[in-house]
């Protein structure tokens, strides 16, 4: 049996997708619960210390297997600074420096476009004028879900750059993860990628920050999800995606992420839903459904 046919009876490839955009979307709530209380390259110093140690246990424990080269290790280095580092670093500092949820659900809605574009070239994929038109309608239903959270005069557009560079990390370190890192062991590839966005975010805080966190129980709680849902569970299910699908395909189920975590949002803290936003949230299904259909 190919290993197409394998994947269409694997019950968790037909799950990853829709598990993977669950996860992903409850960071951004775990992210905005435990800003309060350290700031944002700390935070994310004391997260990836924690997954580096965790996986590593893992790996020794599994006897997983370590790159068999140098340049190998480099590769899966590199690719997790952008992926981890430079994306969620620039995440936390917009948050951290007030950028509006709004602004920051529309500037990373640009990645899966973003992706589509340098595909061709990086990757030699080739994007087909419907799943084009199914990233446009995705990006469309994105605008819809979170235009009445969007407001231009009371925004902090001093973290607008932090999440561009934000998008740009992860577009460049999923398309270098699925041309150049695909076979490595997830576990020993984790502690690799773990340590090296460790070493960026422990420059970047003793360069910049004082390293002081406040213990609180709603920290720990928060560090203690994007440490075990995030940076296992999700990034996991994130790389079993780029490992078996195209990379525009894959990108595209980023659209799903803000409506997901307006429907979370609206069940655990009440925040309201407009029927423009549930409006989008169906041209959304309906414009990632093209882009994997096609």
């Amino acid at each position: 049996m190919n290993d197409k046919k394998e994947a269409s009876h694997d019950p968790l490839a037909a799950l990853a997708p829709g598990l993977f955009v669950l996860l992903w979307s409850t960071g951004f709530i775990g992210s905005k619960m435990g800003a309060p209380y350290a700031e944002p390259f700390t935070f994310l110093l004391a997260r990836f210390i924690i997954v580096t140690a965790l996986m590593a246990a893992t790996a020794a424990l599994m006897r997983a297997p370590w790159p068999s080269s140098p340049i190998l290790v480099w590769r899966i280095a590199l690719a997790g600074l952008l992926v981890h580092g430079v994306y969620l670093g620039g995440v936390f500092a917009a948050i951290r420096l007030g950028l509006g949820a709004g602004i920051a659900a529309l500037v990373t809605g640009l990645q899966p476009l973003l992706t589509a574009v340098l595909a061709g070239p990086i990757l030699g994929e080739k994007v087909r004028p419907k799943q084009w038109a199914g990233l446009i309608l995705g990006l469309l239903g994105v605008i819809l879900v979170v235009a009445d959270k969007v407001h231009p005069g009371t925004a902090e557009f001093a973290g607008l750059p932090w999440a561009f560079g934000a998008v740009i990390g992860i577009t460049l370190g999923t398309l270098y993860q699925k041309r150049h890192c695909t076979g490595m062991d997830l576990r020993t590839g984790a502690v690799i990628q773990y340590a090296a966005a460790g070493v960026a975010m422990a420059i970047m805080a003793f360069s910049f920050e004082t390293r002081v966190i406040v213990w609180s129980g709603e920290f720990i709680f928060a560090l203690g999800w994007l440490c075990l849902v995030l940076s296992v569970g999700a990034v996991t299910l994130l790389y079993r995606l780029i490992r078996a699908g195209a990379a525009a395909k894959v990108a595209s189920f980023f659209y799903l992420v803000p409506p997901a975590t307006s429907l979370i949002a609206y069940f655990l803290f009440g925040e309201t839903l407009s029927w423009i936003a549930l409006l989008g949230m169906g041209v959304v299904a309906a414009g990632v459904a093209l882009a994997n259909r096609a």
